[in-house]
């Protein structure tokens, strides 16, 4: 690529800025004011990918992810599993002594219930990490703190007074790389992983049907969520991701079933799986 730019929501310094960093050093991040934003980056050519949360496993699914995707235009062509580890900062000269308040996003807040009943601290709500983090270190207050992540403290210039302060030690965010091209990796390719959308016909048991080729072909599904589409109750549309390449035998005669017993399907992606993943799976097993 000529321009290797990564799109992703947030101001600098958030955690989805982390997992780009991460998953491509020495790619430019592109900041982007909401997830439509960071989409359109791509669209547009102002960025080569974009870096998508999806889910979270303390605070679950991001819905808005979920709504945007399939009608986004854009492809899923990897995975990024990034550890979200919590830093309290302040700014230079503010001790574990003098802060009174912590700011961040309510998620974020909701993950470091010990830190704020341990220390007595009030919670303060904000629209996101890295913007909390900017906030603090405009004010220079040495009663408020941020939640937020250790390269939010070296982009602001803030002081970590504590690091790991999460409740949860698996606090751990999945993203979805995106691209404008769809890009499937070689059918040979070790552990694929395949992501689509379908929503089946409103009769008598066409879930179970649809479904009913997976087993029957041997296809793991790791993921399964159904939500609504445009306000609509009497069918909902699902979100899934399963083991293994479109251009398999196997899965190719799941998704022939699948299709029969669905109105809509579409395949967003097809990208190998991150090492994050087998570990989970191999010490589950």
């Amino acid at each position: 690529m000529t321009n290797t730019t990564i799109a992703f929501q947030g101001l600098s310094g958030a955690y989805s800025d982390l997992a780009c960093r991460a998953a491509y050093p020495g790619w430019t991040t592109l900041p982007s004011p909401s997830f439509e934003a960071a989409m359109e980056a791509l669209r547009d050519g102002r960025a080569d990918l974009a870096m998508l949360p999806c889910e979270n496993s303390l605070a679950g699914r991001v819905p808005d992810i979920h709504r945007l995707l399939p009608e986004s235009g854009l492809f899923v062509v990897g995975e990024h599993f990034q550890r979200v580890e919590h830093c309290l900062l302040a700014p230079k000269g503010a001790s574990l002594s003098t802060i009174k308040r912590a700011h961040s996003h309510p998620v974020a807040l909701g993950q470091v219930l010990r830190l704020l009943k341990e220390m007595n601290l009030k919670a303060v709500i904000e629209a996101d990490t890295a913007g909390a983090a900017h906030l603090i270190a405009e004010r220079g207050n040495m009663e408020d703190a941020a939640i937020a992540s250790e390269l939010a403290a070296e982009i602001y210039g803030l002081e970590i007074l504590k690091r790991n302060v999460e409740d949860e030690a698996h606090n751990t965010t999945r993203f979805y790389v995106m691209s404008r091209e769809r890009s499937y990796p070689p059918l040979d390719t070790p552990n694929p992983v395949t992501t689509f959308v379908f929503r089946v016909r409103s009769i008598p048991a066409a879930l179970y049907k649809a479904l009913g080729g997976f087993a029957t072909n041997g296809i793991n599904m790791t993921k399964l969520e159904s939500y609504m589409v445009g306000g609509r109750f009497e069918a909902a549309q699902f979100l899934c991701d399963v083991d293994g390449h479109p251009e398999s035998p196997a899965l190719k005669r799941a998704f022939e079933e699948l299709e029969f017993f669905s109105k809509e399907f579409r395949i967003l992606g097809c990208y190998p799986a991150h090492p994050y993943r087998l570990e989970q799976a191999n010490a589950a097993d």
